[in-house]
């Protein structure tokens, strides 16, 4: 069965290329979010194996949906997603509880190779 993903990202763009890169390397996307409070509401519903989360967004910001996620289900296992120079929002997001982060712009491989070693493939 291929592993269930959820995406979280504010820009469309950025979700169609996470999108993309999940669906061409056997991953299902189960669905998406384009902010924190929908991240947690899709997570209850969903249920995913991994969640792709970016940390800069509306309404509530990944670090707070991270959190938010964990009180729900403290071994959901959640990837964040940032820009450049964003150290200290990653440094956060390691200490609420995500598993890994890669940057932006994305490369594939590293997307890839940062889901497989979360979800232990």
């Amino acid at each position: 069965m291929a592993n269930r993903i959820l995406i979280v990202d504010d820009a469309a763009f950025m979700r169609m290329m996470i999108r993309d890169i999940l669906t061409k390397n056997g991953f299902e996307v189960v669905g998406e979010a384009q902010d924190g409070a929908q991240a947690v509401e899709k997570f209850k519903e969903l249920r995913p194996d991994l969640i792709t989360m970016d940390i800069t967004m509306p309404e509530m910001d990944g670090i707070a949906a991270l959190k938010e996620i964990k009180k729900l289900e403290p071994n959901a296992k959640v990837i964040m997603c940032s820009a450049m120079g964003q150290q200290a929002m990653v440094i956060d997001a390691i200490q609420a509880g995500a598993k890994d982060f890669i940057v932006k712009p994305f490369q594939s491989d590293r997307v890839i190779e940062a889901i497989n070693k979360t979800l232990g493939l």
